[in-house]
């Protein structure tokens, strides 16, 4: 097995971090090829510089893995129920290894009728989107992905938690540039951007989150026993509940309060619910018509005076992109704290 040499600021190469999480998740009950799997997105997260969606998760998965939360070992099966509509279920499986497998089914499906949705439920937290949009982006898909979550977000002029903070993302491949990648969750902001501020003893801005009397709150910890404030106010709200439909009610896994807490009930499963919806560009055009629309595309864009010279215009993805590039060639940077947690969980002393 690789042992991983690092600096003391927790600086791996991906394919030391790539072993040292499949290890961890194999010591957590995983076979290696799952573990594969679940590495190839959370290492992806990290390498995005997305650490709080990365393989940071090892901590909170394994903890439901250990309790029997999280099912090491499931038995993931997909059923076609049109032309180019599957249903995929998770068996309560560790979710970026489900939603691993429901994007390649996705791809395969796609690039047999050009177009395609896979519908997933009995899964779990399954990382950031943006992951599997570069992974379809890549292999010439259009993308269009998103999951329910844990209710943490109140409907709009409520005062109780019934939806989640459900992400979805958008990718599109450019064959001789970036990919276009959009990857949002519908809040303001994440809930572990405010734990992270509670954990540094800092305020947050005014527009992240609600009190539990559904007051707008800078401090971490009333925010942390309130609510999530979504984008655009009643128009994020919308799109928050258009997420969950897809991803929850029509896929039948968990929707809005059914759907368990990881935090208050890790023992049972959550039965989250993803969708994938590719479109295989392949169909549309070639390559390098592809290539040219999308360079001209940037350039419209790019040549926007911004209206801070030191923040010029980019077209969303590239800032990710651009840390991916940077530390595939000089490594990942996910902290001493981190590093020593993944070794931990790996070899455990006996």
């Amino acid at each position: 097995m690789t042992q991983p040499t690092s600096t003391p600021q927790g600086i791996v190469s991906q394919a030391q971090l790539t072993e040292l999480t499949i290890e961890a998740l194999c010591t957590l009950g995983l076979n290696r090829a799952d573990a594969t799997d679940t590495a190839t997105v959370l290492v992806l997260a990290d390498l995005f510089g997305l650490r709080t969606h990365g393989t940071s998760r090892i901590e909170s998965y394994g903890a439901r893995l250990r309790i029997g939360g999280i099912n090491p070992t499931p038995s993931i099966t997909a059923e076609q129920v049109g032309p180019a509509l599957h249903r995929l279920d998770g068996d309560n499986g560790v979710g970026p290894l489900v939603g691993y497998r429901a994007l390649d089914l996705a791809m395969a499906a796609a690039r047999e009728n050009g177009i395609a949705c896979v519908f997933v439920r009995g899964s779990n937290h399954f990382g950031p989107v943006s992951p599997y949009s570069y992974l379809a982006a890549k292999q010439g898909f259009a993308s269009i992905i998103g999951s329910n979550a844990t209710t943490t977000i109140a409907p709009w002029g409520g005062t109780d938690a019934r939806l989640g903070n459900s992400p979805v993302g958008f990718g599109v491949p450019n064959p001789q540039g970036h990919p276009f990648l959009l990857d949002m969750a519908i809040s303001v902001a994440a809930r572990a951007k405010i734990r992270n501020a509670l954990k540094r003893g800092e305020a947050i801005p005014g527009d992240w989150a609600t009190d539990a009397q559904g007051k707008p709150t800078t401090d971490p910890k009333a925010a942390l026993d309130g609510f999530l404030l979504p984008i655009g106010g009643h128009k994020g709200y919308g799109l928050a509940l258009v997420v969950d439909l897809l991803a929850g009610l029509l896929s039948g896994a968990a929707y809005l309060t059914h759907v368990k807490s990881w935090e208050d009930d890790p023992e049972q499963p959550q039965n989250l619910g993803h969708f994938f919806i590719l479109i295989d560009t392949n169909r549309l055009g070639s390559t390098a018509w592809l290539a040219a629309r999308m360079a001209d595309y940037a350039a419209i864009l790019h040549g926007s005076a911004p209206a801070n010279p030191d923040a010029p215009v980019i077209v969303p993805g590239e800032i990710e992109l651009g840390r991916l590039e940077r530390q595939m060639a000089e490594g990942i940077d996910i902290g001493a704290a981190q590093l020593a947690m993944l070794e931990a969980t790996a070899r455990p002393q006996r």
